[in-house]
């Protein structure tokens, strides 16, 4: 849990973050507004999950670091929860400079650099993007046509046997943090 000095968003030194903390807050922020198929929502965490396993079929010699990158890209979300539409709304374009700050304290924190090779960034937004399509198609009700308007077609050797199965929060928290674990162990 968050001890120790309190988060200070001006100063992006790490401070006590602790995983748990991250795949807790983010395994009960829904996606899509909580409105998808199924008896559970769809969490950033699972979203998170997707995003590293589709960086990774993408750049499958990347580094460990920058699947853990992929992991952690929504992990500034655990901070505001599901009030990040609403937030962002009222903050407006400072909104990018929080979420850089968040970002920057917990890369630090987890050994990663406080900013990422700006083409590891552009391909982890890939992979988001991807995601978004398959989150869309399997479990929000959009066709793929309408998936295809909004992110883009993606290659089908991304996506190949790849489905969305929506499931407790405990689930997917103890998922995430298992697999931050594992690639921490890697590097």
């Amino acid at each position: 849990m968050l001890s120790g000095r309190r988060l200070d968003l001006l100063d992006p030194t790490p401070v006590d973050i602790e995983v748990e903390d991250i795949a807790h807050g983010l395994a009960f922020v829904a996606r899509w507004n909580g409105q998808t198929k199924g008896d559970f929502a769809y969490s950033v965490a699972e979203h998170s999950l997707l995003v590293e396993a589709l960086f990774s079929r993408m750049q499958p010699s990347a580094p460990v670091k920058w699947q853990l990158a992929a992991l952690l890209h929504d992990a500034p979300e655990y901070v505001i929860g599901d009030m990040i539409s609403p937030v962002k709304t009222a903050i407006g374009p400072s909104y990018g400079v929080l979420d850089d700050r968040l970002t920057v304290a917990i890369h630090i924190r987890f050994g990663l650099p406080a900013t990422l090779p700006a083409a590891v960034k552009k391909q982890i937004k890939k992979a988001d993007r991807i995601s978004a399509w398959l989150e869309a198609v399997q479990i929000a009700g959009f066709t793929e046509k309408e998936a295809d308007q909004f992110f883009g077609k993606p290659d089908p050797a991304m996506i190949e046997g790849l489905s969305i199965r929506l499931r407790a929060p405990l689930e997917a928290r103890n998922e995430f943090t298992q697999r931050h674990a594992e690639l921490l162990e890697k590097m």
